[in-house]
């Protein structure tokens, strides 16, 4: 089951990250004058997804391991 949990985090960090990623360029394409603002908040919620995936990845593993 740990494996499965690793391999679910990974898929749904992918998909958030996808998202994210759509929805700035889109929020830059409608607002030119903002694309510094929203690529820092783009950078920043990408990395809080990465380390939250990388969270789960470590405690599915975990449980695989004990």
């Amino acid at each position: 089951m740990g494996a499965l949990g690793a391999g679910i985090a990974a898929l749904g960090a992918g998909l958030g990250i996808g998202l994210i990623g759509s929805k700035s360029t889109e929020s830059i394409a409608r607002q030119p004058e903002a694309a510094a603002d929203i690529r820092s908040a783009m950078i920043l919620t990408a990395a809080f997804v990465e380390g939250a995936a990388l969270f789960a990845i470590i405690v599915g593993l975990l449980d695989k391991l004990l």
